[in-house]
């Protein structure tokens, strides 16, 4: 699984404190009236703290503070440019404009996912500072690994989607009479994620389509309308706006993104243990009682000698 696959779960967790956190200390004004009746924020605060879900925002949320407060304690700092660069790795795997579209699907910003890069980076610091990663490694992952790495053939298309066939002869004649296909896209399609794009579908890697669109997308004419192509979900009308060739993968290109997921992959067992550590020696003081209990005490001053090794600062 790639880097990026494994920041999605991440970045839905995190979407969910933004969203909870939102709709939190609102007081008791209007959230919404359904005929005529309130829905107050206190109404929607209650609601939320008592589902399943408020309870790892609390644990996550806890979890985020104990490693700012980590770092802090042990001079432990990342660098914009250090972030800039493990976010650039994933924004590599969403090419044009799909790392945006992600964000923008879970509410989030760019500055959410930097903290959320951080705090990785500070645990990279804190648990893994006597790891190393070899080049042998690393070459030994890429021969193991390396058609994940090669970049397929991609295709950039838009089309028009309808359920008739008698429709989509209609928009084919439209545009081939030379009518706009933005225009056509906004009054015919009915397909919800490219209908008010006018019918732009990107760019997308050979076979990730239906077989019937692939297999026009990936031998027709660029620039030439189609026929009606009937697959599952309608008949489309497509224009193909251009072809990228499959490009075979380089080494030096992925040597830092393979060097992180094995970095990682060796943090993996380590970092439960360390923040279990931080928690169990922490002062949590739970004020709600709807989450009493979920934090233990700290255990007796004697554990401090198992406490966390400061990781050397950087």
């Amino acid at each position: 699984m790639s880097k990026a696959h494994r920041l999605v779960p991440r970045i839905a967790a995190a979407a969910f404190i933004v969203s909870l956190a939102a709709c939190g200390g609102g007081g008791s004004g209007a959230v919404a009236t359904v005929n005529g009746q309130t829905i107050t924020h206190a109404d929607l605060d209650k609601q939320l703290e008592t589902s399943p879900a408020a309870r790892s925002v609390l644990q996550q949320t806890v979890t985020n503070d104990l490693i700012d407060q980590y770092a802090q304690a042990h001079n432990i700092t990342v660098s914009a440019a250090e972030i800039d660069k493990v976010e650039n790795q994933y924004k590599r795997q969403y090419p044009d404009g799909q790392w945006d579209e992600l964000l923008k699907a879970r509410g989030m910003t760019d500055q959410d996912v930097r903290n959320l890069i951080r705090r990785q980076l500070i645990l990279d610091k804190s648990v893994g500072h006597n790891i190393k990663i070899s080049d042998a490694q690393i070459k030994a992952y890429y021969a193991r690994n390396r058609a994940q790495f090669d970049q397929p053939a991609q295709a950039h298309a838009r089309h028009i989607l309808v359920a008739k066939l008698s429709t989509a002869q209609k928009v084919e004649a439209d545009l081939k009479a030379g009518k706009d296909f933005t225009a056509e896209a906004k009054q015919y399609s009915i397909d919800p994620g490219s209908k008010d794009k006018g019918g732009d579908l990107g760019w997308f890697r050979q076979h990730q389509m239906v077989p019937q669109f692939d297999q026009y997308a990936f031998s027709a004419q660029i620039g030439k309308i189609s026929a009606p192509i009937k697959s599952e979900f309608g008949y489309h009308i497509i224009q193909v706006q251009g072809r990228k060739s499959a490009q075979p993968a380089d080494l030096a290109k992925v040597h830092d993104q393979i060097a992180t997921t094995l970095r990682q992959q060796q943090e993996a067992p380590l970092i439960p243990q360390f923040l279990q550590q931080l928690q169990s020696q922490a002062k949590i003081n739970i004020q709600d009682p709807a989450f009493a209990g979920m934090f233990p005490s700290p255990v007796p001053s004697a554990a401090a000698a198992t406490a966390p090794a400061p990781a050397p600062t950087k």
